[in-house]
């Protein structure tokens, strides 16, 4: 594995020979490439991308306003750097939009979509909390990402996780600590601002998995979401709340192998 830094944009290439073909990993909020560690069985025989966004993980905000559009160009940037024209890629929670907007802006180069704790854009509802979110933490800095780590562990976690994998518990609220207030600020912020991609566009093999306790992506929202998108196969875990890679690293790889097993790219 090695990791670079492009315009300040962090990233991991696992596998650089791999022989079937590029994944590129698209954390959420509060993620970071370390998302995906759990997945990584199923991705032996791939090259493997993984990206920390812009203002998240070890990535640095930048200049300017952080956006859904922002996060596009940085996968392209990343992309160009490893020169691959085409990728299969993997995302959670705001990574998937982040995705579908990249396949339904230029096709050709995502050959299959398998999103996690996947939406379209941030229900109407629940814009508001994302942008209080975002106050909260630059008016309380590191205690203010404390409050939220513990806040998001009780309502976007099954109660399975939490009584009964823990290590689960501890990733997610570690991931969310270590992140640095004013860039989880901004990307809650995006979050909040995004809009749906055109899912007429997206015409690659897609898989959406999300989880019986999913409060984000609740499974009839996803279902109705993999109505829109042509040919998309929609899973749901039991005992899984939002951090679904995390959650139920298992049963995600084993999706992921029949998924890999059935598409063509």
């Amino acid at each position: 594995m090695t990791t670079s830094v492009i315009e300040r944009i962090v990233y991991e290439v696992d596998n650089a020979a791999g022989a079937s073909g590029t994944v590129l990993c698209i954390h959420g909020l509060g993620g970071s490439s370390n998302t995906w560690t759990a997945l990584m069985p199923a991705l032996l025989r791939h090259k493997v991308i993984r990206i920390d966004l812009p203002g998240s993980g070890r990535s640095a905000g930048g200049e300017g306003e952080l956006s859904i559009d922002r996060f596009v160009k940085a996968c392209l940037r990343v992309m160009s750097a490893c020169k691959v024209e085409r990728v299969q890629v993997l995302a959670h929670s705001m990574g998937t939009i982040v995705a579908t907007h990249l396949a339904a802006a230029d096709p050709a180069r995502v050959a299959s979509l398998a999103l996690f704790g996947p939406l379209f854009a941030p229900p109407d509802a629940a814009r508001p909390g994302l942008r209080a979110r975002a106050a909260q933490v630059r008016a309380h800095g590191v205690a203010g990402m404390q409050v939220v780590a513990d806040t998001l562990v009780q309502t976007c976690t099954s109660s399975e996780t939490r009584g009964t994998r823990l290590a689960a518990v501890a990733f997610v609220r570690e991931s969310l600590m270590r992140q640095d207030p004013e860039g989880y600020a901004c990307s809650a912020e995006a979050l909040a601002a995004s809009t749906p991609a055109d899912a007429a566009r997206i015409t690659c093999p897609t898989l959406l998995v999300t989880g019986d306790q999913d409060v984000v992506a609740p499974p009839q929202a996803v279902r109705h979401m993999g109505e829109k998108i042509a040919g998309a196969q929609v899973e749901v875990l039991s005992g899984c709340g939002h951090w679904t890679p995390v959650e139920r690293p298992d049963a995600c790889v084993e999706l992921l192998r029949r998924f890999q097993s059935r598409r063509v790219v």
